[in-house]
């Protein structure tokens, strides 16, 4: 018991200061965590830490692939159903493929099932790190929706290969045809599960509307209701998850309160992060545990490594560099021309392939008895440690190199929606004006609000000049609200602290008080626009 509580609270630590040291050096995080986590598992006198693999993928891969799926675009996701499918089910399938070929010649006596299993592991994505870059050096929003796109699906294509794989190194056989069937009816009968289970819940989170922490709860429960039935029934549980996410990605607007969502959002940030950091910290205690325990030299598994990451890297460059032109020369309609990317958006996203905690906790979920187990798991972290920190610390000059530069879709959008939302409420107003219960002062004075954010936003999207009829400059304006708004919170939340620390108030009253300002100081987020600031 007392290694366990030391094992945790080093774990805990250990993520607490490399996530420091990443934001300070304006790293991706996954990135610091992968390299910091191997060389605390080369520290002398760490406990060692034996992960059991029954409760790895159950664990860890619901929760995860049920917040990547509600944070999904269903609209990017079907406008960019092509690419997105080619990545997720065609790379995939190339990548497997190709692993396998290099790990069953390099590694003498290594079955192709065996091999498969590695291939299935390596060939799912993680786009944390990837679009982390992307989007602060603004690359273009589609070349991250595919990204983020094809990750969601890949995840569910390469694990049910790893699970047809998987079944045949142990069982000792391996039929080609019959594990393609087997590959539909995984993929249909998950997502068919998970569709199921998601519009059944949906009547659930309506109800549980009026309590946070119940909607909270029945949505990390939701991931878990997709994974564990289509998992017994005997298929996908990764697309079960995803699916359920997806619903309720599409049905939470109508379903939730701002509160809720407020928590819901603050939720899952924190457990998203700590599972993701608690992986990829774990790689390097398993990275010394299985290297030390290796038949073969250090420099041999180096070996080993360097060909299976190539092969990983080679793939997606070259099926991200080729397939395109394929496209084109079948489809030549003027619509998909508007959506094909230029030769250096591609090169970004062949350069994005990074892998992380999906392959990760795949590899640790291996049966113990599976043939070459430590070195299938040996070179899987191989692979993660290489594309995180080859490709993870490189996409950012290559991104500068390039000359990519922000579209500019996003922010569009966004003010469209602004505007639109603005000019509503304007009109609502006025319908309100002939209601019995409210005062015409009350309503002039939000119209005036109101028509001030309208005419801002003209002037951003560039149909106004940066001043009013009446020479007032609207940036100084809006500027000058937004501080005031802010010394007015700040001196609040101040009163409020001093009467909770005098005795005046409980801690009760202060915390309700403390976050209605905090709420209002969140919405002052907007003006950030108001003033010109993108990201």
């Amino acid at each position: 018991m007392e290694h366990l509580e030391l094992t945790l609270l080093g774990l805990l630590l250990a993520v607490v200061g490399l996530t420091a040291l990443a934001r300070l050096w304006n790293v991706p995080y996954p990135i610091l965590l992968v390299i910091g986590g191997s060389l605390l598992g080369f520290v002398p006198g760490l406990p060692d830490v034996q992960l059991d693999p029954d409760l790895v993928l159950l664990v860890f891969l619901p929760p995860l692939l049920f917040n990547a799926a509600y944070f999904a675009s269903p609209r990017d996701m079907k406008l960019l159903w092509r690419p997105i499918t080619l990545n997720a089910i065609g790379l995939v399938v190339l990548t497997a493929g190709a692993v396998a070929l290099v790990a069953h010649a390099l590694v003498p006596g290594m079955s192709w099932a065996v091999a498969f299993t590695l291939g299935a592991i390596c060939a799912p994505t993680d786009p944390l790190a990837a679009t982390t870059i992307a989007r602060r050096l603004g690359v273009p929003s589609r070349l991250v929706s595919v990204i983020e796109g094809e990750s969601l699906v890949n995840d569910g294509s390469a694990l049910v290969i790893y699970r047809v794989a998987v079944a045949a190194a142990v069982g000792g056989s391996f039929d080609l045809l019959g594990a393609g069937w087997e590959f539909l009816i995984n993929v249909a009968g998950g997502i068919a599960i998970g569709a199921v289970v998601g519009y059944a819940l949906l009547p659930l989170f309506r109800r549980a509307l009026a309590d946070p922490l119940v909607g909270v709860t029945l949505s990390l429960a939701a991931g878990f209701l997709g994974y564990i039935p289509a998992e017994e029934i005997g298929v996908s549980g990764v697309l079960g998850a995803v699916t359920v996410g997806l619903v309720c990605c599409w049905h939470s607007p109508q379903m939730t309160d701002p509160i809720s969502r407020v928590t819901g959002y603050a939720f899952w940030e924190v457990l998203v992060f700590l599972l993701n950091a608690l992986l990829f910290v774990l790689v390097g205690f398993q990275l010394h545990d299985i290297s030390t325990h290796q038949e073969r030299s250090l420099p041999q598994l180096l070996g080993l490594g360097a060909a299976v990451s190539g092969a990983v890297i080679g793939c997606r460059l070259l099926w991200l560099n080729t397939t395109p032109y394929l496209i084109r020369a079948l489809d030549r309609r003027p619509r998909q021309r508007l959506l094909r990317l230029g030769w250096r958006p591609r090169m970004v996203g062949a350069w994005s392939g990074m892998r992380g905690a999906v392959s990760l906790a795949a590899a640790l979920a291996l049966p113990l008895d599976f043939p070459e187990r430590d070195l299938v798991l040996f070179l899987a972290l191989a692979v993660i440690f290489a594309t995180l920190v080859l490709q993870g610390l490189t996409l950012p000059w290559l991104i500068r190199m390039l000359r990519i530069e922000d579209d500019g879709a996003a922010e569009r959008e966004e003010l469209i929606a602004r505007r639109a939302a603005t000019d509503a409420a304007i009109m609502r107003l006025e319908e309100l004006r002939d209601e019995p219960w409210t005062r015409p002062s009350t309503i002039d004075f939000m119209l005036q609000n109101l028509d001030v954010r309208r005419r801002r936003l003209a002037q951003v999207a560039g149909e106004r000049t940066l001043e009013e009829e009446d020479g007032t400059d609207l940036n100084v304006h809006t500027d000058a609200r937004a501080r005031v708004s802010k010394q007015m919170i700040d001196t609040e939340r101040a009163v409020v602290i001093g009467l909770r620390n005098d005795g005046t108030i409980s801690d009760e009253v202060m915390h309700r008080l403390e976050r209605e300002l905090d709420l209002q100081e969140l919405g002052l987020e907007p003006y950030r626009l108001a003033r010109g600031e993108q990201g």
